[in-house]
């Protein structure tokens, strides 16, 4: 049996994200970190270029 939240992503409207991982070098320290973000699918590969 499913979990709720993951039977709730499988509804017509949940299918219009993506979860974008992006590695990011941190300015600070250097070391790169995760920036994790749900996006539109219209809209991924412009997040991306940035």
């Amino acid at each position: 049996m499913a979990k709720k939240a993951v039977a709730s992503l499988q509804s017509g409207e949940g299918r219009a994200y993506a979860k974008v991982i992006k590695m990011i070098k941190s300015p600070k320290t250097g070391a790169y970190i995760f920036q994790e973000q749900m996006i539109h699918n219209d809209k991924v590969q412009e997040h991306l270029a940035k």
